[in-house]
């Protein structure tokens, strides 16, 4: 895995990679192997980890296709208004 540094951006490159780290599922993993997990166990968790993402999968396509509602969006606050040019009534 590599990371380019731009201009002596080491900040950047640090966020850059952690980015890429998270992606890449190694901080999960290395959290997970803090400690034994017995074999059952870790059939268990990776028989619901299938689970979850068929039955997200399933959720999405049928949002996609309009079977059920997806969720509800946020309204969006509203621009800063102007304020108007005050005017003299002389």
């Amino acid at each position: 895995m590599r990371v380019l540094v731009r201009d002596n951006n080491v900040e950047q490159a640090i966020r850059v990679l952690k980015k890429k780290l998270q992606r890449e599922g190694v901080f999960r993993e290395m959290k997970a192997r803090r400690a034994y997990e017995k074999p059952s166990e870790r059939r268990g968790r990776e028989k619901a980890e299938a689970i979850r993402r068929t039955r997200k999968a399933a959720r999405k396509l049928a949002i996609r296709e309009g079977l059920i509602a997806g969720p509800a969006k946020k309204p969006r606050p509203a621009a800063p208004r102007k304020a108007a040019p005050a005017t003299s009534a002389s």
